[in-house]
């Protein structure tokens, strides 16, 4: 593995950084139309249409291996991958949406949460510590960490609120290729697994669960849920190393009340 994972320069970086600012700009679009009534196939054709006519931007989940969206909606208890669909989105629903661009032949990954209204404290406790899950992942890379330090940096925080780690679905190495090595796994232990060098660019992205961490897959061949039926939910940005630390690809270009920026 370690001989196919790409070593990216400045001039690289800064193609992935352009592709990923595009996949944030996504998502904060959208945040004034998440309300109770949309369905996540118009959220959808919003996304699709921006990316396309605003961007000039090609929209990178369309056709990949066969998914027909641009986005991934995720809601309640769907993990990952959800399609959308005509359903009109209620009050205390939460929601993932996960998109991806191509810019100039480079790949932009991000997805946050959204709350239809007013969610539960459940939900909303669900919500913050899969974020603040996600910020202690990424705030292990540098140089000479461990994935193991990644990994295990999300699982203790989660655990520790009593969320439980998703395992069959992680982070991946991303660029000019959509997934690519090395994987991301948001479990494991300390000084464990491929050493970090500055260069490397993938994501991080954690799903936690509010019940156990097992899932199901759904004959659509796309949809994962809880198999206990509980909340989900996950938070995703791409991350760069630097050679002190590391660089946020996807940083938002708006502000969610509650949930301050990684730096």
């Amino acid at each position: 593995m370690r001989n196919q994972i790409k070593i990216n320069t400045p001039a690289d970086i800064e193609k992935s950084r352009a592709a990923g600012k595009l996949a944030a700009e996504v998502l904060a679009m959208l945040v004034p139309h998440v309300k109770a009534g949309v369905t996540t196939d118009e959220l959808d054709r919003l996304c699709n249409d921006y990316i396309v006519n605003v961007q000039k931007a090609v929209p990178a989940n369309v056709g990949y291996h066969g998914f027909p969206k641009t986005v991934c909606a995720s809601v309640n208890d769907v993990v990952c991958h959800g399609i959308p669909s005509g359903t009109p989105l209620k009050d205390g629903d939460i929601v993932n949406l996960d998109i991806a661009v191509i810019k100039d032949g480079w790949f932009g990954d991000t997805s946050r949460m959204y709350v239809v209204g007013e969610a539960t404290p459940e939900a909303q406790h669900l919500i913050k510590t899969t974020y603040e899950a996600m910020c202690a992942g990424i705030r292990a890379v540098k140089p000479g960490a461990t994935l193991g330090d990644i990994g295990h940096a999300i699982q203790s925080l989660a655990e520790a609120e009593g969320f439980s780690v998703v395992r069959e679905y992680c982070g991946h190495g991303i660029g000019k290729v959509y997934h690519d090595e090395p994987q991301i796994l948001h479990y494991g232990f300390p000084n464990q697994g491929l050493k970090l060098k500055a260069g490397m660019i993938f994501t991080v992205e954690p799903m936690l669960n509010a019940g156990k961490r097992h899932v199901k897959n759904m004959p659509d061949g796309w949809t994962v849920l809880t198999k206990d039926g509980s909340l989900s939910a996950q938070w995703e940005h791409m991350v760069a190393v630097t050679e002190t630390g590391f660089e946020i690809l996807t940083a938002w270009p708006d502000e969610i009340e509650g949930y301050r920026a990684i730096g």
